[in-house]
């Protein structure tokens, strides 16, 4: 795995140069994380896939600033993805990420063949505590944000460990996050969408309930669903090894 700054994006590479012969799985970090929260799937599909996991900007290791706008972040990822050339590229986004791969794959259909929406949602609205916790404590909001997201299965004293390394450390960061979630909305676009679409939803997801995927699978033309049980929001980091096989399942399916 190498780490990398490319056009002022920091990445995560599972293998550089790309395969041009390997489909690009294109990694898209949650709010007010980065491009760490995917080592697990970066590493572990490097074999089946081109894997890059991304900063968004403002985010860690990329330079310029954090947008309070889901379609700037969108257009970042499309201009990142050309400049490396990525071969047949497949976004897979988290919470945010995801609603910054639905927003490429409704205006950048013929960019993208499949993608994969995980804990998220066509519209994504904030709970104000959120808010409120990261303009008065930012630090506590991390642990708040662990203790309310995970599954009460998963190990919270491990995960917020991990959460140090890979959660941004300015709080202006995470609201500009935030305000752009809390703005998104494609609910009457969904039908636009014609990728080949794998939605994953946990079933102890707090954040974004399985109603938020269902809702994107029962309006995405052909989409398929999958549950991680004992899983919250953050299921790459709680059942890596079943997020791992879920998302090899998909890349096979799309190559057959």
């Amino acid at each position: 795995m190498e780490k990398l700054i490319i056009e002022n994006f920091g990445m995560l590479a599972g293998n550089w140069p790309l395969a041009p012969n390997k489909p690009s799985l294109i990694f898209i970090h949650g709010a007010a994380l980065s491009k760490g929260f995917w080592a697990a799937q970066v590493e572990a599909l490097s074999g089946i896939a081109n894997t890059i996991a991304i900063d968004l900007p403002g985010h860690k290791d990329s330079k310029g600033p954090a947008s309070e706008r889901i379609s700037d972040c969108a257009a970042a990822v499309a201009q990142l993805i050309g400049q490396i050339k990525a071969p047949n590229p497949i976004l897979c986004g988290l919470s945010m990420g995801g609603a910054v791969a639905q927003e490429l794959l409704i205006t950048k259909p013929e960019m993208f063949s499949a993608a994969i929406l995980m804990h998220t949602g066509a519209r994504l609205k904030v709970f104000p505590f959120i808010f409120e916790s990261i303009e008065k404590d930012y630090s506590q909001y991390l642990d708040l944000a662990v203790d309310f997201s995970v599954s009460q299965k998963s190990d919270k004293a491990k995960l917020k460990e991990m959460m140090k390394d890979i959660a941004v450390t300015k709080a202006d960061v995470a609201l500009k996050d935030f305000t752009a979630c809390d703005q998104f909305d494609v609910m009457a676009r969904l039908t636009e969408i014609k990728a080949k679409v794998l939605v994953v939803v946990g079933d102890e997801d707090n954040i974004t309930p399985s109603k938020y995927g269902d809702f994107l699978h029962q309006n995405i033309s052909g989409a398929e669903l999958a549950v991680i049980a004992e899983a919250g929001h953050i299921s790459p980091l709680e059942k890596p090894e079943q997020v791992n096989q879920i998302i090899r399942s998909f890349i096979f399916s799309c190559n057959a």
